[in-house]
């Protein structure tokens, strides 16, 4: 019998249905070895020799594989493809005393019979450079976590924490925030024309460029108004017509870090969610007549944007057989990697095309079939034809005065007839232009001119947090999502509106950090560490050596710190509401899902309340007000103030505006942070406020 050892229960039963009965598979769940809790368990003085124990509730599960170890002929140990799933297989071939003379390290990227099988037939040594960079993140991480923690809680507040990555995270949110604070808006102005030919019925518009061939900023209203009065009684012309094709380029298939990023834009999941499916389409879910279990999508954590050349076949075939050859370029894509990923690995796509999401809907949930459909469209598209635009380019005259106009049209659409990439910003809609020729009279329709204001830095989206860290080799792509849920759970940030807001404790931890930590929170450093993480498992550099050379400066910060460091008392503000406990009046605190009150009594007195924010509307079932109110899972609703005395709730939000119809109040509902329409809120009236536009549409029919 051969004993086979991977993470969890889920891919140790899709991996057992692909073997034959003379393997066991079993499941650690996750690491069986790791350092202890309760010290730090590193040896500073003993070349920062690690001291791991067994995860306290893991005895039972390492007891029952050493059991099985005795009633085994041989031990594969498939655990995940990447560093800490190497580490683990280490672990257990210490702990299981394995056999080292014999390639006990099974790795593969899918769990399909096909994958499995090949994966079983070419067993190799485990990657001892792979298990020293793991260690040496994980005595890093330990150093920094266990070594400043303490200095937190001793002077600013229990339960705080430090981290390579999560620290240089809230420094980012922070430091946004401070641009956003210190902007200075700067008016300046437009005038958009609205033309059309003069035997043309189509109108479209052009932006004021500027005066005698030179680009003029309008500043003022003022400004505006010359150049208004000038170009009074002026005739217009086409100067310039410029025609040219472009090529749109489909994106890769994806990474971790895009996949969470566009997981957020289109479907509104944060990078816990996608990275929680995402884990049960690879490890396995039943689908078909048979309801055997398969990996729908390749392992999800990897920088690696390379396909094997068999998906890329089976790719190719299917587009072929879908859209048509024109659809097909001639050679099969590739995308450039980007420096230090791991190009053994592969991109995140489905385990084969031929398991349309729609054909395999009714076995998956709603979130596993919205994200296997966007990873399976996203890796088809990517090895589609290019999209070809037409582009054009006009320039009107009015004497001295230039407009100037651009528009495009799509001549072929290539891979965007099945996907095109989200985007953080909006893009501003393209001007159809109608046909126009040099020499051209115009007639002009009018001259609207507009003010607009300088906009300061957006605040981070999940996506952009992602793609900024990312951009500037913070953390790797298993540490994006576990990251983002530190900072919120230490309340160093706050989302809202889908957005992240420092809170004054994540500043105050900032600028400490800053002060006495200045490498620990630079984003740089932070890229450098991790560079040179990336050189221990190629075997180009030494554990021994990053951590030497790390601690060296950081133990001199730390006694600095320990001397220096003042005690920060943060008072809670206090509000009108009185605690009905203990007649105490209610503070304001920061937790997971936003602020809320408490007791300032605790912890002899544990009560707490939601924050009032009220709508402005009536309950319309017993006049109280109806106020905004979180779940126990952060989800925002809207309930009666006199609650739990009248339960009226609801998902949408109540507006002060009636129903012309019924006179109950609208309602306004969301997808995704953006308003969807308003509607009657008494579900029996079923009245809905028509869109400008969705109106204009219908009278014209």
């Amino acid at each position: 019998m051969y004993l086979v050892i991977v993470e969890s229960p889920a891919k140790a039963r899709a991996i057992g249905k692909f073997l034959g009965k003379q393997y066991k598979v079993k499941a650690s769940i996750g690491h069986l070895i790791d350092l202890p809790k309760s010290q730090l368990g590193i040896d500073l003085e003993n070349d920062f020799e690690p001291k791991y124990i067994t995860i306290r509730g893991k005895g039972k599960i390492l007891r029952e594989l050493k059991e099985a170890n005795k009633k085994a002929s041989r031990v594969f140990l498939a655990t995940d493809p990447d560093r800490e799933g190497e580490a683990i297989s280490w672990h257990l071939s210490n702990s299981l005393g394995v056999d080292e003379s014999l390639p006990c390290r099974v790795e593969f990227h899918e769990i399909t019979k096909e994958a499995i099988k090949d994966a079983f037939s070419k067993p190799r040594f485990l990657d001892i450079n792979r298990v020293e960079a793991q260690q040496a993140r994980r005595i890093l991480d330990r150093m920094v976590g266990y070594m400043i923690s303490p200095l937190l809680w001793e002077k600013i507040r229990k339960g705080l924490s430090a981290g390579r990555v999560q620290s240089v995270a809230t420094r980012l949110i922070c430091d946004r925030e401070k641009e956003i604070e210190a902007f200075v808006p700067e008016e300046y102005w437009s005038i958009e024309g609205k033309f059309k030919g003069t035997e043309d019925e189509n109108s479209f518009t052009a932006a004021f460029h500027g005066k005698g061939g030179k680009k003029m900023d309008l500043a003022t209203e003022e400004e505006v108004n010359a150049v208004l009065q000038q170009l009074e009684g002026k005739n217009y012309e086409v100067l310039k017509v410029q025609i040219r094709d472009r090529r749109r380029h489909p994106a890769p298939p994806f990474i971790t870090s895009t996949l969470q990023q566009e997981a957020y834009r289109k479907l509104g999941f944060t990078t816990r969610k996608t990275m929680i499916t995402a884990q049960q389409l690879y490890e396995g879910i039943e689908v078909g007549k048979k309801k055997e279990p398969v990996g729908l999508i390749t392992y999800m954590r990897t920088d690696a944007t390379s396909i094997s050349s068999s998906a890329q076949k089976e790719a190719r075939k299917y587009i072929n057989s879908a859209f048509g050859k024109e659809y097909l370029p001639e050679k099969p894509r590739k995308f450039k990697a980007k420096k230090g990923a791991q190009e053994a690995h592969e991109a995140i796509r489905p385990t084969s095309v031929l398991r349309n999401p729609e054909e395999i809907k009714t076995f998956l949930s709603r979130d596993q079939y919205r994200l296997y459909k966007l990873i399976w469209n996203r890796f088809l598209a990517s090895q589609m034809k290019s999209a070809l635009l037409e582009q054009v380019r006009v320039d009107i005259g009015a004497e001295e005065f230039i407009f100037k106009a651009s528009g495009s049209t799509i001549k072929f659409p290539g891979f965007t007839v099945i996907y095109t990439e989200g985007e953080d910003k909006e893009k501003e809609k393209d001007n159809r232009l109608p046909t126009l020729t040099k020499g051209q009279k115009l007639e002009l329709l009018s001259l609207s001119p507009g003010q607009h204001f300088t906009q300061p830095p957006p605040r981070f989206t999940e996506a952009s947090l992602v793609k900024t860290m990312e951009s500037r080799g913070i953390g790797r792509p298993s540490t994006y999502s576990p990251t983002i849920e530190t900072i919120l759970g230490r309340g160093y940030v706050l989302r809202q509106n889908r957005v992240f807001k420092p809170t004054e404790l994540g500043f105050i931890v900032v600028d400490i950090l800053k002060n006495f930590f200045p490498e620990i929170i630079d984003a740089n450093f932070t890229a450098r560490l991790e560079d040179q993480l990336d050189k221990v498992e190629s075997g180009e550099a030494s554990r021994l050596e990053v951590l030497n050379e790390f601690y060296s400066s950081f133990n001199k910060r730390l006694i600095v710190a320990k001397e220096e460091m003042k005690k920060v008392e943060i008072q809670d503000e206090v509000t009108d509401e009185i605690c009905p406990k203990c007649g105490k009046n209610l503070v304001k605190k920061h937790g997971r899902f936003g602020e809320f009150l408490a007791c300032p009594g605790f912890p002899e007195c544990r009560h707490t309340a939601q924050i009032k924010i009220s709508t402005g509307v009536k309950c319309p079932l017993c006049e109280g007000d109806i106020i905004e109110r979180r779940s126990r899972k952060g989800r925002r609703f809207y309930g009666c103030s006199n609650y739990p005395r009248c339960t009226f709730v609801s998902w949408d939000k109540p507006l002060n505006k009636k129903c012309p119809e019924c006179g109950y109040f609208l309602v306004e509902k969301s997808y995704r942070g953006s308003t969807r329409g308003l509607y009657c809120g008494n579900k029996e009236c079923g009245y809905r406020e028509k869109k400008p536009a969705e109106s204009e549409s219908k009278s014209k029919r």
